[in-house]
């Protein structure tokens, strides 16, 4: 089976890319379900079981079928390229109850017994409580599961975005499309995805959304019915030293050259890196993060790019060779 996002000569020119941690908070969620999605998550797993074990999710895994239709109200696309999960919250409080009950009914039938279970039913008798109800318990996940995690996971996003984006402008869709997932095709105006079930939506001058996910892989999802914004998921880039250390220790000869904690700054960037991202990274304030990289970027060490309305810095190749303790320095 298949599933087709058939693009007009509009949307070729509307195709963007974003960041939400509201999806990331609901893949969270989700990977604590499915062992399938664990293996890259095992640190993780082990840093936040004991919050996880304090939540009750059960609510939102009866409305995450193994195939099938999951509620668009929960996880509406971002509007911007840069939102964050209070404002992301605020559309999903703010659903149509009428609305959400259908996405709803559309889930649970997705799920043997869900539908008449004591929880679907309550779902569907008040489904004005129920978004209340739902939003509180992602808040929650977002809370224990995601925010003490956020600023690695971001630039780990951030850094696929880069990435990409040069890709796309390097080669053009065709070569975008075929470095985001083995399951993806591009032929003519269609893009393809390998699915389970079938699927055909015509873009209609609205473009494609992008969006990097670290708990989505394997799998890339293409959904959200109309009118929502049509969105491809697919598995950011790097995954794999997600949760291990970023870097190896700073070459002395460096840090006699820099300074220690110049040189940390430099050695920490071992992918693009906003500011805040560092500084939570190297536990240094925002403000002297941001000294030093104006400072390494200055002399020609930094390459800065702007993403959304972050900065994201990149080491050039002689500051590659550098924090790789290359000899003669």
């Amino acid at each position: 089976m298949t599933f087709h996002f058939r693009f007009g000569p509009a949307d070729l020119l509307r195709c963007r890319f974003s960041i939400s941690p509201r999806w990331e908070t609901q893949e969270a969620v989700r990977v604590l379900l499915r062992p399938q999605r664990q293996a890259y998550h095992l640190p993780w797993l082990r840093r936040i079981r004991a919050a996880a074990d304090g939540l009750d999710l059960r609510p939102l895994w009866l409305l995450m079928p193994l195939a099938g239709h999951n509620p668009d109200f929960l996880s509406p696309p971002p509007t911007g390229p840069s939102v964050t999960f209070e404002e992301e919250l605020a559309r999903v409080r703010s659903a149509d109850p009428g609305a959400a009950r259908e996405d709803l009914r559309r889930s649970l039938v997705c799920t043997p017994g869900a539908l008449e279970s004591e929880a679907g039913q309550r779902m569907l008798a008040d489904p004005e409580r129920a978004v209340q109800e739902l939003a509180d318990l992602y808040e929650a996940a977002w809370q224990s599961l995601v925010a003490p995690h956020w600023p690695r996971l971001r630039a780990l996003l951030e850094a696929d975005i880069l990435f990409h984006s040069r890709r796309l402008a390097a080669g053009g869709l065709e070569a975008l499309f075929d470095g985001l997932h083995p399951d993806l095709r591009w032929s003519g105006n269609t893009l393809t995805i390998d699915r389970r079930n079938h699927h055909d939506r015509s873009l209609d001058g609205q473009g494609l959304l992008l969006m990097p996910s670290a708990f989505v892989w394997p799998e890339v999802v293409g959904g959200y019915d109309p009118p929502w914004q049509p969105t491809l998921v697919y598995p950011a880039r790097g995954i794999g030293a997600l949760w291990t250390a970023s870097a190896g220790p700073t070459p002395e000869a460096l840090a006699r050259l820099l300074g220690r904690a110049r040189a940390d700054v430099l050695c920490a960037l071992t992918d693009p890196a906003s500011t805040t991202a560092l500084a939570h990274r190297l536990s240094l304030a925002p403000s002297t993060v941001s000294s030093h990289l104006k400072a390494l970027a200055g002399a020609g060490l930094l390459m800065p790019s702007r993403h959304g309305h972050q900065i994201l810095y990149e080491r050039t190749p002689l500051a590659i060779a550098l924090a790789e303790g290359t000899s003669g320095y």
